[in-house]
């Protein structure tokens, strides 16, 4: 999914991304820095191994990478890296569902409390700073009303134009867990400064994303979780019966993505997007494992345990409405895109290198 055109047409102000060494910040920060941005990777590093990339951006890119070290919550920190943009990407966040369930104050002051602290930076510069926000499909909440069949190894809509075209954005938001909710408000919240006080804001409400430099866990980032696991000679442990479809998109695909909505921001403010693989790029759990299995050479070993709260079992990204409004081309395919991956994690994963996968080119296949 490339954007059509040039690079960002800005001024050289330094370019800030919260959340900038996890894992499509790092991706986005990369791509940036080579076309010669300095960025300010805001950052606490958090998530476990995330320094790994930002030393890894340091390296590849020197003094255009300008780290701070600093909570999202820590309102003066934030207002002076914010001081120095001229955009902000925003994906620092609680990223975790099961977090949001056993820590849901924590998840607020950082999804809601934390993108808060951010509006109100920008809007003390004022100045038209754009704004990106990363949201998520969760603010659709569990989407029960979709009628669905089983078909093999993957839940299905019922209804033939859903199954072809996907889940869009006039669908009504239903917040479902503290982290549908946190995340939901900072969308609502990032969407009403765009109308309130004229702030060049845009939402993308991601699907499952996936690539190199993806931290992935049983919480979060599934698909890296799944290849990790399977190239460790690891069982992998399905919540439900692993039959959820979810549209993936390869990390890539959405750099190009953010950095077309910033390219044309005076087009897209005010306005949020899905973003996702779409209907060519769905692929349920087990069917993934299955490919993984196929890519590897050998079975991989799967246990169950109960359903987790707000799963969804079918959600499926329409991203039609940023393909026109953005110029998005074709994404890179699924299968492909998890080829990749399997080999950029077998050269990283532990000591053994019977890791390493053998990798074979299948035929594409829709669900």
């Amino acid at each position: 999914m490339s954007a059509a055109g040039p690079g960002p047409a800005l001024d050289r102000r330094p370019i800030l991304i919260t959340g900038g060494a996890g894992f499509v910040g790092a991706n986005l920060a990369d791509r940036l820095a080579a076309e010669g941005h300095t960025v300010i990777i805001y950052d606490a590093l958090a998530r476990a191994g995330v320094e790994r990339n930002l030393a890894w951006l340091i390296e590849q890119h020197g003094d255009r990478i300008a780290p701070v070290i600093a909570d999202i919550r820590d309102r003066d920190e934030l207002a002076r890296a914010v001081g120095e943009a001229g955009a902000v990407f925003h994906f620092a966040a609680q990223v975790a569902v099961t977090t949001s369930l056993t820590a849901p104050r924590d998840d607020m002051e950082v999804n809601l409390g934390g993108t808060l602290n951010l509006l109100e930076a920008l809007r003390a510069r004022g100045e038209a700073v754009p704004l990106l926000f990363a949201s998520t499909n969760k603010v659709y909440g569990g989407l029960p009303d979709v009628a669905l069949t089983l078909a093999g190894d993957a839940y299905l809509p019922e209804d033939p134009s859903l199954r072809q075209r996907g889940i869009g954005e006039d669908r009504p938001l239903d917040f479902h867990t503290p982290y549908g909710c946190s995340k939901g408000a900072a969308d609502a919240y990032v969407l009403d400064y765009a109308r309130t006080y004229g702030l060049p804001t845009v939402v993308m409400r991601m699907s499952c994303i996936y690539g190199p430099r993806q931290m992935g866990n049983e919480d979060q980032g599934w698909v890296a979780h799944f290849l990790i696991r399977a190239l460790k000679g690891e069982p992998i442990t399905l919540y439900g019966d692993g039959r959820q479809v979810r549209d993936i998109l390869h990390v890539d695909d959405c750099v190009a993505a953010y950095r077309a909505a910033l390219a044309r921001i005076d087009r897209v403010a005010g306005r949020a997007f899905n973003l996702g693989g779409g209907p060519a790029n769905a692929v349920s759990l087990r069917g993934l494992i299955a490919h993984a299995g196929q890519l590897l050479g050998r079975e991989i070993a799967v246990e169950t345990g109960p359903w987790r709260p707000g799963d969804q079992r079918y959600y499926v990204s329409d991203p039609s409405r940023a393909v026109e409004a953005l110029g998005l081309a074709r994404p890179l395919s699924w299968r492909e895109g998890v080829a990749q991956l399997a080999g950029w994690l077998g050269e990283r994963v532990g000591d053994d290198q019977s890791a390493e996968p053998r990798l074979r080119r299948q035929p594409e296949a829709a669900l």
